[in-house]
């Protein structure tokens, strides 16, 4: 395996753990309105995430440190060719941490519902816009011989994108459901897990739209699946994962429920990249023009300091996200001091 290969590799992994790990604080925002029927209940939904919620956007970070350091041309393409839809998505990230800190700030029921909806559709959007653009790379972009992008905003909104958008948006709600049900108990918790079937069979649904529409066509995708039957494990398994979640759910066992979906999310990520693979962007001009782990690529040498780096630096990230939910592990408590 070459340093390309294994960057690109590293870089679907990190972006599978921010999906994993903010998938399931945007799916406990998702489900914030519909589900939580008072202002305790709602609490007990943003304190389930308060001690994590921000360290899970760190993973934002490494990948977008990744995308910068070692494949910086579809870095540049990326953030110079979708300026607007990066725009959007910090504004609703902005705006899901605010309400998520001002909320609680006076006592006011209008005051704390306005954020509540606010919070909710945040993290809804957030959720559409990252499946959005996930389609889009998936579907390809217009791009140049110098390596441009000239897409408007609303030309990025095709029907397949927007399909793996709200799709991506019923797999964080079915990340975040099963994080509840570990962190809820009485009530809530015979709600919540009341619900979950439906989220789960409105997921299941989606995704298999999804797959349909990649087969009917996104072709320069499904290709490789075609051409070779190996990588064919990988969304199998992840369907697995899936129907096993379903079960440990009915089962009332959410850790291994939340374990099954987190894997479930991995792997359908894997399975993309492999379709994707070695394209990082697909041209929908002229597929010369396309970025892949080779022609967008820093030198050796910067692969060689940066993998460096990474070996130093992921153990005290990993150390420090495992720590962190082992102290904060366990039911969630409202007092006076939380959200």
């Amino acid at each position: 395996m070459s340093l390309n290969e294994l960057w690109f590799a590293l870089f679907v992994i990190i972006i599978a753990g921010y999906l994993i790990l903010d998938g399931f604080d945007m799916g406990v925002g998702i489900l914030l309105v519909p589900l939580a029927k008072d202002d305790t209940e709602r609490r007990t939904f943003l304190n389930s995430i308060g001690p994590v919620w921000d360290g899970n956007e760190v993973w934002l970070v490494l990948g977008g440190g990744v995308l910068f350091a070692v494949f910086p041309l579809a870095y540049a393409s990326l953030f110079s060719g979708l300026y607007l839809a990066f725009m959007l998505v910090l504004l609703v990230m902005i705006l899901r941490t605010v309400a998520l800190e001002f909320r609680s700030k006076e006592s006011g029921r209008r005051w704390r519902s306005t954020w509540d909806v606010v919070f909710s559709g945040a993290s809804l959007g957030l959720a559409l816009l990252l499946g959005v653009a996930f389609g889009n790379v998936v579907a390809g972009l217009p791009v140049d011989a110098n390596g441009n992008i000239s897409i408007s905003l609303i030309a990025l909104l095709t029907p397949f994108a927007l399909l793996v958008g709200v799709t991506t948006a019923a797999m964080f709600a079915v990340q975040g459901g099963i994080y509840l049900l570990m962190k809820t108990e009485g009530e809530l918790y015979d709600r919540i897990a009341r619900a979950m079937p439906r989220i789960m069979v409105t997921f299941f649904v989606l995704n298999t739209l999804v797959v349909v529409a990649m087969v009917l066509f996104q072709q320069q995708i499904t290709q490789r699946y075609l051409d070779d039957i190996w990588p064919v494990i990988f969304p199998a398994a992840a369907l697995a994962a899936l129907a096993a979640a379903w079960l440990y759910v009915r089962r009332g066992q959410a850790f291994r429920a939340f374990l099954c979906s987190s894997a479930m999310i991995a792997l359908l990520l894997i399975s993309g990249g492999i379709g994707l693979y070695p394209n990082l962007i697909t041209s929908t001009i002229d597929p010369a023009n396309s970025l892949t782990i080779t022609n967008a690529a820093s030198a050796q040498n910067t692969l060689e300091v940066a993998l460096i780096v990474a070996v130093i630096g992921m153990p005290f990230v990993l150390l420090y996200t495992a720590g962190v939910y082992y102290i904060f592990r366990g039911k969630t408590v409202v007092d006076p001091h939380g959200y």
